[in-house]
């Protein structure tokens, strides 16, 4: 027996799940969905948002900053990458259902076929590329570890990984132009920096350039400046809080799975296209989150 699916099924369509979607529930829901793999099963997150949630725009968003201006069980769909999918499969089906949301864009990918680097080193490692600790390895070890090192020296595994590689990885990314396609459908374009760098390991004037570049890039192809940022890993990083004040930005997404009461910083709960219904009940009703966070409580008190 699939013992998470069960549990799934229980708490996503018992009575807890319900009472935190009840009427007067106020905390806002920012879904953080990247490619979308299993097309029919968005589709069916998106009818669940329009029939029992109440789907609003980044500019609700900001302007409810205290959450009182929010409507019950409000909800805000987004993207992190730029992935293509995004475009190709999700918007047709947000603009087919009128809800609107934000893609995070990796402004260094646009016109271009380089892979992010995770993609590139997960693809380098199951070809067996063998240099860089990567041959005989689990895939999805690398990129884990490889993001706990300080920035310098994930880019030295990754050219390592790069040279035992028979040939380049590539990897067809969005278009300039294509932003404005997505834009006009209503999803807004945010920042997500420049190359994805995991911030919290950056040095100070990486992080600045991180932030700035992607910035002017993301305006020069829209015509006007972002207003949202998503940071790329769990960890709020001040140094680009601060960068990001001082451009005016008006909002900066975690990615910690937790509903929130909009600081400037807000949180995110991690779905994918792939999660199922049940799954996806219990994390729009916060449910989901709860457990997860006392989950990580009890464990830090265990270790």
């Amino acid at each position: 027996m699939n013992w998470e699916k069960t549990v799934d099924t229980l708490m996503g369509r018992g009575p807890a799940a319900f009472g935190l979607r009840a009427p007067g529930t106020r905390r806002l829901a920012v879904l953080a969905y990247h490619a979308i793999e299993e097309p029919r099963l968005f589709a069916r997150h998106l009818d669940y948002v329009q029939r029992h949630m109440q789907p609003v725009a980044l500019g609700d968003v900001v302007r409810g900053r205290t959450g009182s201006d929010l409507p019950p069980r409000a909800v805000l769909i987004t993207f992190d990458d730029g992935d293509r999918s995004v475009l190709e499969v999700a918007l047709p089906l947000l603009v087919e259902r009128g809800l609107s949301a934000v893609a995070f864009v990796v402004a260094g990918s646009l016109d271009s076929d380089r892979p992010h680097w995770w993609v590139e080193v997960d693809t380098l490692v199951r070809a067996g590329a063998s240099k860089g600790g990567g041959r005989g390895h689990d895939p999805d070890e690398i990129v884990r570890r490889l993001k706990a090192l300080p920035d310098g020296e994930r880019i030295a595994e990754l050219e390592k990984l790069r040279d035992g590689a028979a040939e380049p990885v590539r990897t067809r990314q969005l278009l300039r132009s294509e932003l404005v396609q997505l834009r006009d459908g209503g999803v807004e374009i945010g920042n997500h920096t420049l190359s994805h760098r995991y911030l919290s390991r950056c040095p100070d004037e990486v992080v600045e350039f991180e932030v700035e570049e992607a910035h002017r890039l993301l305006e020069d192809a829209l015509g006007r400046a972002p207003r949202a940022f998503a940071f790329p890993d769990r960890d709020r990083d001040p140094r680009a809080l601060r960068v990001l004040r001082d451009l005016g930005y008006e909002a900066a997404f975690l990615f910690d799975h937790r509903l929130n009461r909009l600081p400037l910083a807000i949180s995110r709960v991690r779905v994918s296209s792939a999660t199922s219904m049940d799954r996806f009940r219990m994390i729009v009703s916060g449910l989901h989150p709860a457990l997860h966070g006392l989950r990580s409580r009890i464990r830090k008190r265990e270790a």
